[in-house]
């Protein structure tokens, strides 16, 4: 079984769990090698952010359902965190919901003559991610976005 099928089947049973906690939502989860060991990393968030507890009651819960269907060969960690500061965006309704925040985009291939976009974000339009960068506004076609935080401002 490889690492997307492992983030797949996490997915869903993260989001069966979720439906029992309405206010929790699932920001993302990671399968990833981390030198000779396996990390199975799951992101959530509520407004006002996740508490130990909201993580501790998502943890226990996702341990049980993972042990009841077995998805992964071998031994590995499971954490379940906040995404924190530089929270990613994984989801169309996160680029709407985090409107206004200053974000750091990198695409797949340079867009524009670059792969790395920093400002502000505005939204999601037809398809694409729109950023105020420098006063000028760049529209990023959604499906060419590699990676998106929320970005630390100073």
């Amino acid at each position: 079984m490889g690492r997307q099928d492992v983030e797949s089947i996490t997915t869903q049973l993260v989001e069966e769990i979720l439906s029992d906690y309405p206010e929790i939502e699932l920001v993302n989860v990671e399968y990833a090698k981390e030198g000779p060991d396996w990390v199975l990393r799951v992101f959530i968030d509520k407004v006002g952010g996740v508490s130990l507890d909201d993580c501790e009651k998502v943890s226990r819960r996702l341990s049980s359902s993972l042990d009841d269907a077995d998805p992964i060969p071998g031994s590995y960690s499971l954490e379940v965190s906040s995404p924190g500061l530089e929270r990613p965006l994984t989801r169309d309704a996160h680029f709407e919901r985090f409107a206004g925040h200053l974000v750091q985009i990198r695409t797949y291939a340079p867009f524009q003559g670059q792969k790395l976009w920093e400002g502000q974000l505005l939204g999601l339009e037809d398809g694409a991610v729109v950023v105020e960068v420098e006063g000028e506004i760049v529209r990023i076609p959604r499906d060419q976005v590699a990676k998106a935080n929320l970005a630390i401002e100073f």
